[in-house]
């Protein structure tokens, strides 16, 4: 219970609150402790080292934190150790926030035209949509809600199932890590190299999870020939995997090349059926999410049920 009850109350918290923004939010603390030690560190020779040393520091702070600081509640009172857990569970989810950020950019496509979509999608991506058409900002909608399902969602989950809230958390370090130095350009590229590995070896199983879920919970067949066929079609080893099987799930297709930080990044197609993704269609993406993220916490739970019991 010690496990099983923070984990479906905090997907519940997740479920019916999402992310306010005015709430403080422990990824900002780790960001603002990303950003000094880049500041410090990101300058003159050895940036490899430097990037790696900052990267294993903060993973291992984050880690023995939350160990610590578990272990410490549980001795004093189990009551409070569950609280604890239990809102870093909730802190540590983004399914709720990431289905209603999908929702808007369509919302406000459809509602006000593209120049209020394309400005809705950029709080999402890191491409630059200035000059994306409406097709374009629907599929990045799609791209962007399977490769989070997978960041966002089953991946801190996997690590919560491996070693509870330091599990969860360290990964929630190693993503932030990647988000913020992971650029291949002149200031990250050696200094943010390890961090992105890193991020590559993390998601590895939990990306192969996602894109499996998806397909089980909606049933396709084309889906699932399509994780086979286009998942390593893509520049990262994992993203390709969810955003295949959501392609061949839609029956569309996704990739190609886009504007990344001013640079235009070459990317491969996801299937072929260069179709007109429908307003109405963000409705089946996000029952997707729901799904998967609900199976993965349901799943999750039994194990952990009858491996202690």
């Amino acid at each position: 219970m010690l496990l099983i009850v923070p984990l479906l109350t905090g997907y519940l918290l997740d479920l019916l609150l999402g992310d306010p923004e005015k709430l403080p939010h422990p990824i900002r603390l780790f960001g603002a402790a990303i950003d000094k030690g880049e500041k410090l560190l990101n300058k003159g020779n050895n940036r490899f080292w430097k990037g790696s040393l900052l990267t294993v520091t903060l993973c291992a702070a984050a880690f023995f934190f939350f160990q610590y600081s578990s272990f410490l509640l549980l001795i004093l009172n189990p009551v409070l150790y569950l609280i604890f857990s239990t809102v870093f569970v909730y802190y540590a989810l983004a399914n709720k926030t990431l289905i209603d950020e999908g929702k808007k950019v369509f919302q406000a496509l459809d509602a006000q035209g593209v120049e209020a979509g394309r400005k809705q999608l950029s709080r999402i991506v890191g491409r630059n949509t200035a000059a994306l058409t409406p097709q374009q900002i629907r599929i990045a909608v799609l791209e962007t809600m399977s490769e989070n399902l997978s960041d966002g969602i089953i991946a801190p989950l996997f690590y919560y199932a491996i070693a509870g809230v330091p599990g969860m958390m360290t990964y929630k370090m190693i993503n932030t890590l990647d988000s913020m130095t992971g650029y291949r350009n002149e200031r990250f590229e050696q200094f943010g190299k390890f961090a992105a590995r890193l991020d590559d070896v993390v998601n590895f199983i939990p990306a192969r999870i996602t894109a499996l879920l998806m397909v089980l919970v909606s049933g396709s067949r084309r889906g699932f020939l399509f994780i086979f066929q286009f998942g390593n079609q893509h520049k990262s080893p994992n993203a390709g995997y969810p955003e295949a099987a959501l392609a061949g799930i839609m029956n569309t297709r996704f990739g190609g090349p886009n504007i990344y930080h001013g640079i235009r990044v070459e990317k491969p197609y996801i299937g072929t059926n260069d179709r007109t993704v429908m307003h109405h269609e963000i409705a089946r993406v996000s029952s997707i999410n729901h799904k998967v993220c609900l199976f993965a916490v349901v799943t999750i739970a039994l194990i952990i049920y009858l491996t202690y019991t």
